[in-house]
């Protein structure tokens, strides 16, 4: 086939290329109808602000406003959640208006209850960071002072996005919680799914090109360091050749398990607790309580005097 490549001086028919990038036929476009008509898409930059806003709320005096004080500590955090509670409600009530099957108050009703359940669970998730803190700096012998994890640590902040983009997926809300993960993947190099299940005093060391997939369950007091990945084996398929969605492919990780960089643990397989997972092991099978795994050496080879090598 012959195709005509427009030079500097041909002609542009732009009204010819606007009927082909919005003609139904293309696959793409079909998103753009899923949506109801004249509702917003969620804002990548307004989620990212919540989740910025809940770090004030979760670590009050260490980031926002410098001026917090005991005496307006409450002041500042009932300021911020009014915020994150007309702002959260308005982005979950976007992203709902995917699901063609839900009119507009149900939507609203929906998105309301979503952010009321997720308010109350904040409590829980501030415990949960305060052990991830602690973790760090006890499993760090380079951490001179919990503020210093707390303030600049990666891994601190991948897990402190990853524990609020869990919790709205709990709640089955859509977008949101992985617009929240991609936030933290693209400032740390950190890829947690929203739908992982961590325990507590969780420490990821270094972090970069760390990955966790989103059926793997991690214990309590697990320690990761950079470039470990906890993966996915193989994708069943459908009659259609499609990924069958929903089925559990990512390891389980028992409690007090370390995990050295590099290391790539694939499938539903369980690493059992206080196990040690050397640098650039890679695992598809499971290993019992107490195991060390490392590379092997090169087995050496023997030989007679005078022979060639």
């Amino acid at each position: 086939m012959n195709e005509h490549h427009p030079s500097a001086g041909d002609a542009c028919d732009i009204g010819e290329i606007v009927e082909a990038l919005c003609s139904a036929e293309v696959n793409l476009t079909e998103h753009v109808h899923s949506h109801h008509a004249g509702d917003p898409r969620p804002s990548r930059q307004i989620v990212e602000r919540i989740t910025e806003t809940l770090r004030t709320v979760l670590f009050p005096g260490y980031f926002g406003s410098s001026e917090v004080r005991s005496q307006t500590l409450r002041f500042h955090v009932g300021h911020a959640l009014d915020d994150v509670q007309r702002t959260l409600q308005q982005q979950i009530q976007r992203g709902l208006a995917f699901n063609r099957d839900m009119d507009a108050q149900a939507r609203a009703t929906q998105a309301r209850e979503a952010t009321t359940a997720f308010l109350a669970r904040l409590p829980h998730v501030q415990c949960m960071l305060a052990e991830d803190v602690r973790g760090a700096f006890e499993g760090d012998p380079a951490a001179r002072s919990i503020d210093e994890v707390i303030f600049c640590y990666p891994g601190l902040l991948a897990v402190f996005c990853h524990r609020i983009a869990h919790e709205l997926a709990a709640l089955d809300v859509p977008l949101l919680p992985r617009m929240i993960s991609e936030h933290a993947h693209s400032v740390t190099g950190i890829d947690i799914h929203p739908g992982a299940t961590i325990g507590h005093k969780f420490f990821i060391d270094h972090g970069t090109g760390v990955v966790i997939g989103e059926t793997c369950i991690i214990g309590d007091r697990v320690r990761v360091y950079q470039g470990v990945t906890l993966g996915a084996k193989s994708f069943p398929l459908d009659a259609q050749g499609k990924p069958i969605k929903g089925i559990t492919r990512h390891p389980i990780i028992e409690d007090d398990v370390i995990i050295y960089s590099g290391a790539t643990i694939l499938g539903r397989v369980t690493i059992g607790k206080g196990s040690v997972i050397g640098g650039n092991v890679w695992l598809m099978s499971s290993v019992p309580p107490g195991s060390r795994i490392s590379i092997q050496a090169p087995k050496r080879e023997t030989f007679e005097a005078g022979g060639g090598i």
